[in-house]
C-alpha cells in the first residue's frame, strides 16, 4: 500500500485562493506537516492557462470577459488553456511519489482511470485519445467524441499540484470562450448532457475517493473539518467601506470585520458578535448568500461565510486585534484585502458585483 491519503470536500474556492491554498498544502507535504491530500472543489467561472497556452485560444477579448464575470490566470500546470466553473469538479491531489512511483507517464495515466472510473459508475463508457490529452466520450450524445475531463499536472521534485476537472454539471456554454485544451477539432460534454438528467456533484465526489483509494493503492480518510468563520461587510451610506488593519502579531494586513464561530453560535450569531467587538456597532447583520473556503497560516483551511452590515456611528476598535481603520470605496477595498473571497464578499456587500 502507499501512504494514506486525507480528501477535502471544500465546495466553493476563488481560483486564486486555491492556487494559495495548493501552495500551502503542498509545503506543508514536504516537511511532513500533513499527509498526501486529495482537495474536491467548485471554482467560479475562470479561465486557466497551461505552460503550453497560446493566447489565440481564448476567443473573447478580456473587457467582454471581465464583464461576464470571468477571471483568466496563468498556471505552471501542463497544458493549453482551459475552463472551471461551477457543476465541474476540479480535484488537486497534493502527494509525494516516493521510490516506485516516479513516472509522470504512470501518474497521469492513473488520473486518467480514476476519470473514466468514476463516471463509469454512472453507465457513462469514456476512454482514451491518444492524440489528446484528458478523457473523452468517443461517442457523445452531443456528436463525435467530446472531453468529459480535463487534465493538467504539476511535479516538482515529486510534489504534484494541480489535477483534474470533470465535467458533472458545468454550463458548457462558457467552453465556447475559448478553444479547449487548443483542440479545435473535438468539443465538450458533462454527465448531465451523457444521462440527459442532473448529477449531484456530491454522489461524483464520493465515486472519486472511492476509485482514487483502488486506483493509487491507499486508504483515504476525511481531513479535519476546516475552521469555521465569518466576514461583515461594513459600509456607509456614501458607499464606503470599513476595512481594519489587524495588529502586527495577526499579520497587519486590512480584512473587513472577522471572526471566528465559536462553539454552540451559528454563523449570523457570530457576525453580529464580531460586529459588535470590533466595531462597536449593534447593526442588524445580512447573509449575502456566499461561502467560500480559503488557507491561512500553516496550511489551516478556513470555511468563511459573508454577512454585511450598515455603519452606525463611530468605529470603537479592539486594541487587542486592530490598530487602525479607513473607509474606503469598494475598488480600493477589493484591492487591499489578501484574499480572493474577501474581495468577492466586499463586491457582493457593497452592491460593486
Amino acid at each position: 500500500m502507499n501512504p494514506p491519503v486525507q480528501w477535502y470536500r471544500l465546495g466553493r474556492v476563488e481560483y486564486g485562493d486555491g492556487l494559495e491554498l495548493q501552495r500551502q498544502l503542498q509545503e506543508a507535504r514536504k516537511t511532513n506537516a500533513v499527509p498526501d491530500t486529495l482537495v474536491l472543489l467548485e471554482h467560479p467561472p475562470v479561465l486557466t492557462l497551461g505552460r503550453g497556452a497560446k493566447d489565440d485560444n481564448i476567443l473573447m477579448p478580456k473587457p467582454q470577459l471581465d464583464a461576464l464575470g470571468v477571471e483568466v490566470f496563468e498556471t505552471d500546470r501542463g497544458g493549453d488553456v482551459t475552463y472551471h466553473g461551477p457543476g465541474q469538479i476540479v480535484g488537486y491531489p497534493l502527494l509525494h511519489l516516493g521510490p516506485g512511483r516516479q513516472d509522470v507517464r504512470k501518474y497521469v495515466r492513473a488520473i486518467e482511470e480514476l476519470m473514466i472510473r468514476t463516471v463509469a459508475d454512472w453507465g457513462i463508457v469514456a476512454t482514451r485519445i491518444e492524440q489528446w490529452p484528458g478523457v473523452w466520450v468517443a461517442e457523445s450524445r452531443r456528436g463525435g467524441p467530446r472531453k468529459i475531463a480535463a487534465l493538467g499536472v504539476h511535479l516538482s521534485r515529486w510534489y504534484t499540484k494541480h489535477g483534474f476537472a470533470l465535467n458533472v454539471r458545468t454550463d458548457l456554454s462558457h467552453f465556447e470562450l475559448i478553444v479547449p485544451c487548443g483542440i479545435k477539432e473535438a468539443g465538450v460534454t458533462s454527465m448531465r448532457d451523457e444521462l440527459q438528467r442532473d448529477v449531484a456533484v456530491a454522489e461524483v465526489e464520493d465515486r472519486i475517493v472511492h476509485h482514487f483509494r483502488d486506483v493509487f493503492e491507499c486508504e483515504v480518510t476525511p481531513g479535519p473539518e476546516p475552521r469555521r468563520t465569518v466576514s461583515v461587510v461594513v459600509t456607509r451610506d456614501d458607499g464606503r467601506v470599513l476595512l481594519l488593519q489587524r495588529t502586527p502579531a495577526r499579520g497587519g494586513f486590512w480584512q473587513p470585520v472577522t471572526g471566528r464561530v465559536e462553539p454552540g453560535e451559528s454563523p449570523v450569531q457570530a457576525a453580529q458578535r464580531e460586529l459588535r467587538e470590533e466595531t462597536g456597532f449593534e447593526s442588524a447583520v445580512a447573509p449575502l448568500g456566499y461561502e467560500h473556503v480559503f488557507a491561512f497560516g500553516e496550511a489551516q483551511l478556513i470555511r468563511e461565510t459573508a454577512f454585511s452590515a450598515g455603519a452606525a456611528g463611530p468605529v470603537r476598535l479592539d486594541p487587542s486585534e486592530h490598530v487602525a481603520f479607513e473607509w474606503l470605496t469598494p475598488a480600493e477595498a477589493i484591492a487591499k484585502v489578501p484574499h480572493a473571497g474577501l474581495a468577492k464578499a466586499i463586491s457582493l456587500g457593497s452592491g460593486a458585483g
